[in-house]
């Protein structure tokens, strides 16, 4: 997989659904061999600066890319590979 310069990041208030998400975001860009990190974000008003009414975020170079849930890893390497 080619690597383009990507940056990650998972936005929430630092509650657990928010932690597990940052957790399995990191294992799956870890798993495609992303070379990036991945950003956690528990200032709000970055949350609220994006749009995004509902957390978990995982943003994926400064856009929401999924909102308000918790995917499996298998679902968040998808929502990753279709933003690369």
């Amino acid at each position: 997989m080619e690597n383009k310069t990507m940056k990650i990041q998972v936005l929430g208030s630092g509650c657990s659904s928010c932690k597990k998400l940052f957790e399995l975001t990191k294992k799956a860009a870890e798993e495609l061999k992303l070379k990036t990190e991945v950003e956690y974000i528990t200032d709000i008003q970055k949350i609220v600066e994006m749009g995004v009414m509902s957390s978990p975020v995982l943003a994926i170079n400064g856009k929401p890319a999924l909102t308000g849930s918790l995917p499996d890893i298998e679902k968040i390497k998808e929502i990753i590979q279709k933003n690369l």
